[in-house]
Protein backbone atom coordinates (compact mmCIF):
# COMPACT_ATOMS: atom_id res chain seq x y z
CA UNK A 1 0.00 0.00 0.00
CA UNK A 2 1.22 3.39 -0.38
CA UNK A 3 0.12 6.62 1.08
CA UNK A 4 0.61 9.69 -1.15
CA UNK A 5 0.96 11.82 1.92
CA UNK A 6 2.12 14.70 -0.33
CA UNK A 7 0.31 15.00 -3.63
CA UNK A 8 0.86 18.82 -3.53
CA UNK A 9 4.30 18.05 -4.32
CA UNK A 10 6.44 16.67 -7.43
CA UNK A 11 7.00 13.18 -7.52
CA UNK A 12 10.65 12.47 -6.85
CA UNK A 13 12.68 9.77 -6.61
CA UNK A 14 14.19 8.03 -3.34
CA UNK A 15 16.91 10.70 -1.92
CA UNK A 16 19.66 8.31 -2.06
CA UNK A 17 21.73 10.62 -3.84
CA UNK A 18 22.41 14.19 -2.81
CA UNK A 19 19.87 15.35 -5.20
CA UNK A 20 18.16 18.99 -4.86
CA UNK A 21 15.26 18.38 -6.62
CA UNK A 22 14.37 15.07 -4.83
CA UNK A 23 15.51 16.43 -1.02
CA UNK A 24 12.64 19.34 -1.61
CA UNK A 25 10.42 16.75 -2.56
CA UNK A 26 11.49 14.97 0.74
CA UNK A 27 11.03 17.63 2.87
CA UNK A 28 8.21 19.28 1.73
CA UNK A 29 6.17 15.93 1.97
CA UNK A 30 7.41 15.54 6.14
CA UNK A 31 6.64 19.11 6.03
CA UNK A 32 3.59 18.19 4.80
CA UNK A 33 2.46 16.15 7.04
CA UNK A 34 2.95 17.54 10.47
CA UNK A 35 0.98 20.64 8.52
CA UNK A 36 -2.73 21.44 8.10
CA UNK A 37 -3.82 21.12 4.32
CA UNK A 38 -4.88 23.75 2.59
CA UNK A 39 -8.60 24.44 2.00
CA UNK A 40 -8.78 22.74 -1.56
CA UNK A 41 -6.34 20.26 -0.38
CA UNK A 42 -9.45 19.86 2.18
CA UNK A 43 -11.81 19.74 0.09
CA UNK A 44 -10.10 17.36 -2.53
CA UNK A 45 -9.53 14.70 -0.25
CA UNK A 46 -12.82 14.68 1.73
CA UNK A 47 -14.62 14.09 -1.52
CA UNK A 48 -12.68 11.23 -3.12
CA UNK A 49 -12.13 9.86 0.72
CA UNK A 50 -16.50 10.60 1.29
CA UNK A 51 -16.25 8.50 -2.56
CA UNK A 52 -14.99 5.56 -0.94
CA UNK A 53 -17.08 5.44 2.08
CA UNK A 54 -19.82 5.92 -0.25
CA UNK A 55 -19.38 2.94 -1.90
CA UNK A 56 -17.86 0.73 1.21
CA UNK A 57 -20.89 0.80 3.19
CA UNK A 58 -23.69 -0.11 0.89
CA UNK A 59 -21.26 -2.56 -0.24
CA UNK A 60 -20.91 -3.97 3.37
CA UNK A 61 -25.20 -4.38 3.41
CA UNK A 62 -25.83 -6.03 -0.19
CA UNK A 63 -22.64 -8.37 0.01
CA UNK A 64 -23.66 -11.70 1.49
CA UNK A 65 -20.97 -13.81 3.11
CA UNK A 66 -21.03 -17.30 4.96
CA UNK A 67 -17.82 -16.34 6.99
CA UNK A 68 -18.49 -16.03 10.38
CA UNK A 69 -15.11 -15.18 12.08
CA UNK A 70 -14.60 -15.62 15.75
CA UNK A 71 -14.35 -11.85 17.27
CA UNK A 72 -10.95 -13.02 18.85
CA UNK A 73 -9.83 -14.07 15.30
CA UNK A 74 -11.19 -10.52 14.07
CA UNK A 75 -9.84 -8.31 16.96
CA UNK A 76 -6.67 -9.75 16.21
CA UNK A 77 -6.22 -9.06 12.65
CA UNK A 78 -7.55 -5.62 13.24
CA UNK A 79 -4.97 -5.08 15.98
CA UNK A 80 -2.23 -6.70 13.89
CA UNK A 81 -3.36 -4.44 11.08
CA UNK A 82 -2.77 -1.39 12.96
CA UNK A 83 0.76 -2.35 13.89
CA UNK A 84 1.73 -2.96 10.77
CA UNK A 85 -0.09 -0.21 9.16
CA UNK A 86 2.21 1.83 11.41
CA UNK A 87 5.69 0.52 9.96
CA UNK A 88 6.32 3.05 7.26
CA UNK A 89 8.94 3.21 4.31
CA UNK A 90 9.67 6.39 2.75
CA UNK A 91 9.80 6.19 -1.18
CA UNK A 92 10.51 9.78 -2.67
CA UNK A 93 7.25 12.02 -1.25
CA UNK A 94 5.22 8.98 -0.76
CA UNK A 95 5.69 6.03 1.90
CA UNK A 96 5.04 2.93 1.45
CA UNK A 97 3.58 0.33 4.11
CA UNK A 98 3.41 -3.28 4.29
CA UNK A 99 0.11 -4.08 5.17
CA UNK A 100 -0.34 -5.90 2.84
CA UNK A 101 0.78 -8.93 5.26
CA UNK A 102 -2.38 -8.85 6.81
CA UNK A 103 -4.48 -7.21 4.16
CA UNK A 104 -4.40 -10.81 2.06
CA UNK A 105 -5.39 -12.84 5.19
CA UNK A 106 -8.06 -10.53 5.98
CA UNK A 107 -9.35 -10.98 2.63
CA UNK A 108 -9.65 -14.58 3.15
CA UNK A 109 -10.93 -14.69 6.99
CA UNK A 110 -13.53 -11.93 7.18
CA UNK A 111 -16.61 -11.41 5.12
CA UNK A 112 -15.54 -9.51 1.79
CA UNK A 113 -17.89 -7.21 2.37
CA UNK A 114 -16.92 -5.49 5.70
CA UNK A 115 -12.64 -5.76 4.44
CA UNK A 116 -12.82 -1.90 3.20
CA UNK A 117 -14.76 -0.29 6.63
CA UNK A 118 -12.39 -2.15 8.73
CA UNK A 119 -9.46 -0.91 6.82
CA UNK A 120 -11.50 2.78 6.80
CA UNK A 121 -11.29 1.70 10.61
CA UNK A 122 -8.20 0.76 10.88
CA UNK A 123 -6.67 4.21 9.11
CA UNK A 124 -8.44 5.93 11.75
CA UNK A 125 -6.99 4.58 15.03
CA UNK A 126 -3.74 4.59 13.33
CA UNK A 127 -3.34 7.74 12.31
CA UNK A 128 -5.08 8.70 15.92
CA UNK A 129 -2.25 7.60 17.09
CA UNK A 130 0.38 8.97 15.14
CA UNK A 131 -1.48 12.08 15.75
CA UNK A 132 -1.08 11.75 19.63
CA UNK A 133 2.53 11.07 19.14
CA UNK A 134 2.99 14.66 17.00
CA UNK A 135 3.77 12.78 13.80
CA UNK A 136 1.18 13.50 11.80
CA UNK A 137 -1.84 16.31 11.42
CA UNK A 138 -5.04 15.54 11.97
CA UNK A 139 -5.81 16.40 8.06
CA UNK A 140 -3.54 13.61 7.67
CA UNK A 141 -6.76 11.19 7.83
CA UNK A 142 -8.66 12.22 5.05
CA UNK A 143 -5.86 11.73 2.53
CA UNK A 144 -5.50 8.45 4.02
CA UNK A 145 -8.92 7.42 3.87
CA UNK A 146 -8.93 8.96 -0.22
CA UNK A 147 -5.99 6.25 -0.39
CA UNK A 148 -8.06 3.53 1.12
CA UNK A 149 -9.66 2.67 -2.20
CA UNK A 150 -7.03 0.52 -3.32
CA UNK A 151 -8.70 -1.91 -0.81
CA UNK A 152 -12.40 -2.41 -3.32
CA UNK A 153 -9.53 -3.83 -6.00
CA UNK A 154 -9.17 -7.36 -4.80
CA UNK A 155 -12.33 -7.05 -2.61
CA UNK A 156 -14.47 -6.60 -6.12
CA UNK A 157 -12.00 -9.87 -8.30
CA UNK A 158 -12.37 -11.74 -5.23
CA UNK A 159 -16.52 -11.12 -4.55
CA UNK A 160 -16.58 -11.63 -8.49
CA UNK A 161 -15.00 -14.82 -8.24
CA UNK A 162 -17.07 -15.91 -5.43
CA UNK A 163 -16.06 -16.09 -1.96
CA UNK A 164 -13.67 -19.69 -1.11
CA UNK A 165 -10.86 -20.69 1.10
CA UNK A 166 -7.22 -19.93 -0.20
CA UNK A 167 -6.43 -22.63 -2.91
CA UNK A 168 -3.28 -22.04 -4.56
CA UNK A 169 -5.12 -23.45 -7.61
CA UNK A 170 -6.76 -19.96 -7.98
CA UNK A 171 -3.91 -17.83 -8.44
CA UNK A 172 -5.05 -16.04 -11.75
CA UNK A 173 -7.64 -14.79 -9.48
CA UNK A 174 -5.43 -13.43 -7.18
CA UNK A 175 -2.72 -12.20 -9.75
CA UNK A 176 -6.04 -10.25 -11.22
CA UNK A 177 -6.94 -9.03 -7.47
CA UNK A 178 -3.35 -7.49 -6.87
CA UNK A 179 -3.98 -5.69 -11.12
CA UNK A 180 -6.91 -4.36 -9.74
CA UNK A 181 -5.66 -3.34 -6.23
CA UNK A 182 -2.76 -1.45 -8.09
CA UNK A 183 -5.26 0.08 -10.94
CA UNK A 184 -7.59 1.39 -8.14
CA UNK A 185 -4.85 2.76 -6.38
CA UNK A 186 -3.35 4.42 -9.28
CA UNK A 187 -6.74 5.71 -10.21
CA UNK A 188 -7.74 6.96 -6.66
CA UNK A 189 -4.61 9.21 -6.73
CA UNK A 190 -4.70 10.38 -10.14
CA UNK A 191 -7.90 11.62 -9.64
CA UNK A 192 -7.22 13.70 -6.81
CA UNK A 193 -4.43 14.69 -8.06
CA UNK A 194 -6.29 15.99 -11.63
CA UNK A 195 -8.88 17.76 -9.09
CA UNK A 196 -5.95 19.48 -7.74
CA UNK A 197 -4.43 20.62 -10.84
CA UNK A 198 -6.27 19.98 -13.56
CA UNK A 199 -3.91 17.90 -14.66
CA UNK A 200 -1.25 14.81 -14.11
CA UNK A 201 1.46 13.07 -15.55
CA UNK A 202 0.67 9.41 -15.51
CA UNK A 203 4.22 7.85 -16.43
CA UNK A 204 5.62 10.39 -13.36
CA UNK A 205 2.46 8.92 -10.74
CA UNK A 206 3.03 4.98 -11.99
CA UNK A 207 6.93 5.41 -11.71
CA UNK A 208 6.75 6.89 -8.16
CA UNK A 209 3.98 4.27 -7.21
CA UNK A 210 5.97 1.55 -8.76
CA UNK A 211 8.57 1.34 -5.59
CA UNK A 212 5.44 0.82 -3.14
CA UNK A 213 4.20 -1.49 -5.42
CA UNK A 214 7.11 -3.74 -5.78
CA UNK A 215 6.89 -3.90 -1.88
CA UNK A 216 3.04 -5.44 -2.22
CA UNK A 217 3.87 -7.31 -4.69
CA UNK A 218 6.98 -9.07 -2.57
CA UNK A 219 4.79 -9.12 0.46
CA UNK A 220 1.31 -10.57 -0.97
CA UNK A 221 2.88 -14.31 -1.67
CA UNK A 222 3.38 -13.98 2.53
CA UNK A 223 0.35 -12.89 3.12
CA UNK A 224 -1.10 -15.43 0.98
CA UNK A 225 0.61 -18.16 2.79
CA UNK A 226 -0.65 -16.95 6.18
CA UNK A 227 -3.91 -16.93 4.67
CA UNK A 228 -3.25 -20.77 3.85
CA UNK A 229 -2.03 -21.94 7.07
CA UNK A 230 -5.02 -20.08 9.05
CA UNK A 231 -8.00 -21.81 7.29
CA UNK A 232 -7.10 -24.87 9.66
CA UNK A 233 -5.29 -22.24 12.55
CA UNK A 234 -6.81 -19.05 12.15
CA UNK A 235 -4.02 -17.48 14.55
CA UNK A 236 -1.46 -18.56 12.00
CA UNK A 237 -1.81 -14.85 10.42
CA UNK A 238 0.18 -12.99 13.58
CA UNK A 239 3.32 -14.99 12.34
CA UNK A 240 3.78 -12.78 9.75
CA UNK A 241 4.29 -10.06 13.16
CA UNK A 242 8.31 -10.99 13.26
CA UNK A 243 8.37 -10.27 9.68
CA UNK A 244 6.69 -7.29 9.99
CA UNK A 245 8.92 -5.75 13.35
CA UNK A 246 12.00 -6.56 11.23
CA UNK A 247 10.35 -4.37 8.33
CA UNK A 248 9.60 -1.78 10.87
CA UNK A 249 13.63 -1.56 11.75
CA UNK A 250 14.60 -1.70 8.13
CA UNK A 251 12.10 1.63 7.74
CA UNK A 252 13.88 3.60 10.83
CA UNK A 253 17.09 3.00 9.11
CA UNK A 254 16.06 4.08 5.94
CA UNK A 255 14.51 7.39 7.57
CA UNK A 256 18.05 7.40 9.10
CA UNK A 257 19.58 7.44 6.20
CA UNK A 258 17.96 9.92 4.42
CA UNK A 259 17.97 12.25 7.33
CA UNK A 260 21.60 11.79 7.09
CA UNK A 261 21.77 12.78 3.30
CA UNK A 262 19.09 15.96 3.84
CA UNK A 263 21.12 16.91 6.78
CA UNK A 264 24.43 16.81 4.57
CA UNK A 265 23.10 18.49 1.55
CA UNK A 266 22.44 21.32 4.01
CA UNK A 267 26.48 21.29 4.88
CA UNK A 268 27.46 21.37 1.69
CA UNK A 269 25.67 24.64 1.59
CA UNK A 270 26.70 25.78 4.98
CA UNK A 271 30.35 25.17 3.95
CA UNK A 272 29.78 26.96 0.87
CA UNK A 273 28.29 29.76 2.21
CA UNK A 274 31.07 29.45 4.90
CA UNK A 275 34.07 28.99 2.49
CA UNK A 276 31.96 32.55 0.55
CA UNK A 277 31.98 34.60 3.44
CA UNK A 278 36.24 33.55 4.03
CA UNK A 279 36.91 35.04 0.88
CA UNK A 280 35.07 38.11 1.98
CA UNK A 281 36.65 38.38 4.47
CA UNK A 282 40.23 38.47 2.66
CA UNK A 283 39.11 40.25 -0.26
CA UNK A 284 35.90 42.47 0.16
CA UNK A 285 36.27 42.74 -3.65
CA UNK A 286 36.01 39.61 -4.77
CA UNK A 287 33.68 38.76 -1.79
CA UNK A 288 30.74 41.05 -3.18
CA UNK A 289 31.99 40.07 -7.13
CA UNK A 290 31.12 36.53 -6.50
CA UNK A 291 27.67 37.45 -4.91
CA UNK A 292 26.76 39.53 -7.80
CA UNK A 293 28.60 36.62 -10.21
CA UNK A 294 26.08 34.07 -7.99
CA UNK A 295 22.97 36.31 -9.26
CA UNK A 296 23.98 36.19 -12.61
CA UNK A 297 24.31 32.45 -13.45
CA UNK A 298 21.57 31.54 -11.70
CA UNK A 299 19.12 33.45 -13.49
CA UNK A 300 21.43 32.25 -16.68
CA UNK A 301 21.19 28.34 -15.41
CA UNK A 302 17.75 29.20 -15.34
CA UNK A 303 17.22 30.68 -18.98
CA UNK A 304 19.14 27.36 -20.56
CA UNK A 305 16.78 25.23 -18.52
CA UNK A 306 19.67 23.55 -16.33
CA UNK A 307 18.13 20.80 -14.22
CA UNK A 308 18.15 21.14 -10.33
CA UNK A 309 21.47 19.26 -9.64
CA UNK A 310 23.33 21.06 -12.27
CA UNK A 311 21.59 24.43 -10.99
CA UNK A 312 23.27 23.89 -7.34
CA UNK A 313 26.39 22.92 -9.14
CA UNK A 314 26.49 26.61 -11.13
CA UNK A 315 25.54 28.31 -7.37
CA UNK A 316 28.08 26.45 -5.88
CA UNK A 317 31.01 27.36 -8.62
CA UNK A 318 30.01 30.92 -8.67
CA UNK A 319 29.75 31.40 -5.05
CA UNK A 320 33.08 29.73 -4.52
CA UNK A 321 35.05 30.30 -8.32
CA UNK A 322 37.57 32.39 -6.46
CA UNK A 323 38.22 30.58 -3.02
CA UNK A 324 41.37 29.82 -4.32
CA UNK A 325 42.60 33.57 -4.08
CA UNK A 326 42.86 33.09 -0.01
CA UNK A 327 46.00 31.58 -1.06
CA UNK A 328 47.29 34.37 -3.07
CA UNK A 329 49.13 36.99 -1.23
CA UNK A 330 47.28 39.86 -0.71
CA UNK A 331 49.89 42.89 -2.23
CA UNK A 332 49.41 40.62 -6.02
CA UNK A 333 45.46 40.54 -5.90
CA UNK A 334 45.43 44.53 -4.82
CA UNK A 335 48.23 45.70 -6.87
CA UNK A 336 47.10 48.81 -8.40
CA UNK A 337 49.58 48.96 -11.51
CA UNK A 338 49.94 46.15 -13.94
CA UNK A 339 51.34 42.42 -13.23
CA UNK A 340 54.53 41.35 -14.15
CA UNK A 341 54.23 38.14 -16.09
CA UNK A 342 55.56 35.90 -13.05
CA UNK A 343 52.71 38.16 -10.95
CA UNK A 344 49.97 36.98 -13.20
CA UNK A 345 51.59 33.09 -13.14
CA UNK A 346 50.64 33.49 -9.52
CA UNK A 347 47.34 34.68 -10.06
CA UNK A 348 46.58 32.07 -12.46
CA UNK A 349 47.17 29.41 -10.04
CA UNK A 350 43.67 30.33 -8.20
CA UNK A 351 42.13 28.44 -9.75
CA UNK A 352 44.35 24.88 -8.89
CA UNK A 353 44.03 26.36 -5.60
CA UNK A 354 40.63 26.63 -5.34
CA UNK A 355 39.97 23.28 -6.50
CA UNK A 356 42.54 21.67 -4.05
CA UNK A 357 41.06 23.25 -1.60
CA UNK A 358 37.21 21.90 -2.10
CA UNK A 359 38.59 18.62 -3.35
CA UNK A 360 39.74 18.45 0.35
CA UNK A 361 36.24 18.76 1.50
CA UNK A 362 35.11 16.09 -0.68
CA UNK A 363 31.47 15.14 -1.65
CA UNK A 364 29.71 17.49 -4.08
CA UNK A 365 32.34 20.48 -2.91
CA UNK A 366 35.27 18.37 -4.21
CA UNK A 367 32.82 18.13 -8.09
CA UNK A 368 32.60 21.48 -7.65
CA UNK A 369 36.10 22.17 -7.18
CA UNK A 370 36.93 20.36 -10.55
CA UNK A 371 34.63 23.19 -12.30
CA UNK A 372 36.11 25.72 -10.52
CA UNK A 373 39.32 25.12 -11.89
CA UNK A 374 38.09 25.24 -15.69
CA UNK A 375 36.51 28.81 -14.65
CA UNK A 376 39.06 30.89 -16.42
CA UNK A 377 38.99 28.56 -19.57
CA UNK A 378 38.05 30.62 -22.63
CA UNK A 379 36.01 28.77 -26.01
CA UNK A 380 39.25 29.43 -28.10
CA UNK A 381 41.46 27.63 -26.03
CA UNK A 382 43.64 30.90 -24.51
CA UNK A 383 42.75 30.27 -21.17
CA UNK A 384 43.98 28.85 -17.84
CA UNK A 385 44.65 26.27 -16.52
CA UNK A 386 44.47 23.34 -18.70
CA UNK A 387 43.86 25.88 -22.40
CA UNK A 388 40.31 23.31 -22.81
CA UNK A 389 38.40 25.05 -25.70
CA UNK A 390 35.24 24.72 -27.07
CA UNK A 391 32.54 22.28 -25.50
CA UNK A 392 35.43 20.88 -23.99
CA UNK A 393 34.88 23.41 -20.97
CA UNK A 394 32.18 22.25 -18.51
CA UNK A 395 28.91 24.04 -19.65
CA UNK A 396 28.70 25.28 -15.49
CA UNK A 397 32.33 26.74 -15.96
CA UNK A 398 31.08 28.12 -19.81
CA UNK A 399 28.26 30.03 -17.90
CA UNK A 400 30.76 31.43 -14.45
CA UNK A 401 32.95 32.41 -16.86
CA UNK A 402 30.88 35.04 -18.77
CA UNK A 403 28.98 36.26 -15.59
CA UNK A 404 32.41 36.54 -14.41
CA UNK A 405 33.64 38.85 -16.82
CA UNK A 406 30.15 40.82 -17.23
CA UNK A 407 30.40 41.28 -13.75
CA UNK A 408 34.09 42.67 -13.57
CA UNK A 409 33.43 45.37 -16.26
CA UNK A 410 30.28 46.27 -14.75
CA UNK A 411 31.44 47.14 -11.52
CA UNK A 412 34.10 50.33 -9.94
CA UNK A 413 36.50 48.08 -10.57
CA UNK A 414 37.11 49.87 -14.28
CA UNK A 415 35.97 53.38 -14.78
CA UNK A 416 32.47 53.86 -15.27
CA UNK A 417 32.19 56.44 -17.95
CA UNK A 418 34.53 54.20 -20.26
CA UNK A 419 32.10 51.40 -19.12
CA UNK A 420 29.34 53.47 -20.64
CA UNK A 421 30.58 54.29 -23.69
CA UNK A 422 31.82 50.63 -24.53
CA UNK A 423 28.03 49.81 -24.02
CA UNK A 424 26.83 52.83 -26.14
CA UNK A 425 29.38 51.76 -29.00
CA UNK A 426 28.01 47.83 -28.63
CA UNK A 427 24.72 48.98 -29.20
CA UNK A 428 25.00 51.17 -31.94
CA UNK A 429 27.54 48.20 -33.91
Amino acid sequence: MAIDAASHVPSARPARTLDPEADAAVEAARVGRVTGLGSRQLWVALLVGGGFLAVSLPFAFLHHSARAPSLLTAFALVAAYVAVYRVEFEFGSALAVPTQLLLVPMLFLLPLGVVPLVVAGVIVLGNLVEQAEGRIHFDQLFIRLANAWHVLGPVLVLALAGESDPNLSHWPIYLAALGAQFGFEFLSIAVRRWLLHQSYAPFSLARTLSLAWRVDAILAPLGLLAALAAVTQPAAFLLVLPLAALLRTFARERGARIDAALELSHAYRGTALLLGDVVEADDAYTGSHSRDVVALVLGVADDLGLDARARRDAEFVALLHDVGKIKIPTEIINKPAALTPEERAVIERHTLEGERLLVQVGGVLGEVGKLVRSCHEHVGGNGYSDGLAGESIPLVARIVCACDAYSAITTDRFDPDVVEALARTLAAA
